[in-house]
């Protein structure tokens, strides 16, 4: 099988890790003076990040204890869930998009808010990854990720990096906008990877899978073409197992069989499309593996709950929402 993207690697984990690929809802520059608070409102799909590059604050997120951040601290609300920054754990907060702000571009803002006291500056956003797997991989995480500079292994690229972030969105420079959504891209990309190389959870299920060296393999080549004519018989065959050996060993690893993993996949692939782009019912179909669009609009349906049609008029509704 020809591989679509020559710069993609070849393992599945590896492959999965090269399509974090985010694209930007908002960026923003907070300027704080205690006391103060922010209510950020929940943004489904989104991954929120918080750098703090002055100062300190305290992270409240429901049902998670209260975390204070330190210069150098990044941490990861990967799912969208609403949450709290304060001064002071417990404070009042103002309603994100209540606060005045200065917009410097579509996707990019400085918010000022406080009292007169000690100085918090933060770099924050909220981002959404559209490959699949990628997607996959970030519905895995924690609540709250926490990646703390002075205990890393990657302290001084990280120091730097972080001084490099401070520096951009303190002087506003030309470009300094593109600089600093590019290096919270970076870091957020690096606090997954050390999740996944150092959590007890991403060594089993699927993550575990995608380690394996052949049914990694197999992994990668149903997230690279979900449209191929997958068999038992083909997929064994990338392993370089026999069916019945490799039957064994996708359902003892990934926990569920190797054809119902591809049905789902392809389903999988098919609802972020729909989430995310204005795409025809019958193009998606052939996409992901259906010559036929009735029987990918019922497979689907058994698979979500609701037709690819729903799912598509719902994400118009969100869209003009959004913008009114």
């Amino acid at each position: 099988m020809e591989h679509p993207d020559p710069w993609s690697p070849v393992d599945a984990l590896g492959d999965a890790l090269h399509h974090l690929r985010m694209s930007g809802v908002f960026y923003c520059r907070s300027d704080f003076t205690a006391p103060w608070g922010l209510e950020l409102p929940p943004m489904p799909d989104c991954l929120m990040f918080h750098v703090v590059t002055a100062g300190r604050c305290w992270l409240e997120v429901p049902g998670e204890a209260p975390r204070m951040l330190q210069p150098g601290d990044l941490t990861l609300v990967p799912h969208g869930q609403g949450h709290r920054l304060a001064s002071e754990p417990g404070g009042a907060a103002a309603k994100l998009f209540e606060l005045p702000r200065e917009t410097l571009s579509e996707r990019y803002e400085i918010l000022r808010q406080g009292g007169g006291g000690a100085a918090t500056h933060l770099v924050c956003g909220a981002v959404r990854f559209d490959d699949p797997a990628a997607h996959h991989l970030v519905a895995m995480l924690p609540r709250v990720l926490g990646m703390e500079a002075p205990g890393s292994p990657y302290t001084d690229w990280m120091h730097s990096t972080l001084r490099l972030m401070a520096a951009e969105a303190r002087e506003l420079r030309p470009g300094g906008e593109a600089v600093v959504t590019r290096l919270a891209d970076i870091l957020v990309i690096q606090a997954i990877r050390s999740w996944i190389a150092e959590a007890p959870a991403a060594r089993a299920g699927w993550l575990g899978a995608l380690k394996d060296r052949q049914i990694g393999r197999v992994l990668a080549a149903v997230h690279r073409d979900p449209a191929q004519p997958w068999t038992l018989a083909s997929l064994a065959s990338e392993a370089g197992m026999s069916r019945s050996a490799f039957a064994a060993r996708f359902t003892e690893l990934v926990g569920m069989p190797a054809m119902q993993y591809v049905a789902r996949w392809r389903m999988h692939v098919a609802l972020i499309r729909l989430q995310q782009h204005d795409e025809g019912i019958a193009r998606l179909a052939s996409r992901v593996g259906y010559q036929s669009e009735a029987a990918f609009s019922r497979a689907f349906k058994r698979f979500v709950g609701m037709s690819p049609g729903a799912v598509s008029r719902q994400r118009g509704a969100g869209a003009a929402a959004a913008g009114s």
